[in-house]
């Protein structure tokens, strides 16, 4: 049966949850970058003047944003930085600068000092969409999607191309407000990392469910890129690996690792 594998197989002395190779896709346009690629690419090349996020290749530090667009070859303007960042720590190298919760915030100008943070590209809905649009940049054919608005029961999405048939769990990553408009403003009780974790083990019944009704269909969760789903996803990895169940990622500019 044909896989859909988001990850090459590892070579031996990388860490299991780091890999050999990455696919994505940016503006439309699918890339594949191996770690190699990036060493050799930006071998004897002067690095700019590092502000905050930065990556070490070879023996040399590099601004993120820098590497990675001489990495794909691709101008920066086509991703940001938590893109280039993801992606290189990815493939097993070292980066440094902190991320602020939520990858999108602004520098809080103009807003008394409050943080404004975009939680539109994580929810549900937006997940389903970049991954609907994945699928289908690549030739699939999606069967069947569910109606996030409503809650919908069963498969969040299902789509199939030659012989092979994929069904998907889809979870956003709790936002810090109540989506109904009658307690807009309403800070929920529970912190988010706390309520992701649940959707995180939701998500793996829900995975696991698919194996034992559909083990014909390949298992997918697909999942925002967050670090609290990273640190959960690297914890039971192994686990996942041998049930059969396979994580995508979505990046906050819709980047989708995972589709081939």
């Amino acid at each position: 049966m044909r896989r859909l594998a988001p990850l090459e197989p590892e070579s031996p002395g990388t860490p299991h949850h780091l890999a050999t190779q990455v696919r994505f896709t940016l503006k439309g346009r699918r890339y594949e970058l191996t770690r190699d690629q990036v060493a050799t690419r930006l071998e004897g090349l002067r690095p700019e003047g590092i502000q905050t996020h930065a990556v070490k290749v070879g023996e040399s530090w590099y601004p993120v944003l820098q590497a990675f667009e001489v990495a794909i070859e691709t101008s920066r303007a086509a991703f940001n930085t938590y893109t280039a960042r993801r992606h290189l720590a990815n493939l097993g190298f070292e980066v440094r600068g902190e991320m602020q919760q939520g990858h999108g915030a602004s520098d809080g100008a103009g807003t008394g000092g409050r943080v404004e943070v975009d939680e539109s590209w994580h929810t549900e809905a937006a997940v389903q969409a970049a991954v609907v649009a994945a699928l289908h940049e690549v030739g699939w054919t999606i069967r069947s999607q569910a109606n996030t608005a409503t809650k919908e029961h069963g498969i969040d999405v299902v789509a199939e191309r030659d012989t092979v048939t994929v069904g998907i769990e889809v979870k956003g990553f709790p936002s810090r407000e109540y989506v109904d408009p009658r307690r807009a403003g309403e800070q929920k009780r529970t912190q988010p990392s706390t309520q992701a974790g649940h959707w995180y083990a939701q998500a793996i019944l829900a995975g696991m469910r698919l194996r034992s009704r559909h083990p014909e269909y390949l298992s997918v969760i697909a999942l925002p890129d967050f670090p609290r789903y990273r640190t959960l996803h690297a914890e039971t990895v192994d686990s996942l690996d041998a049930a059969g169940i396979k994580v995508w990622w979505i990046g906050r500019d819709g980047s989708v690792d995972g589709p081939s």
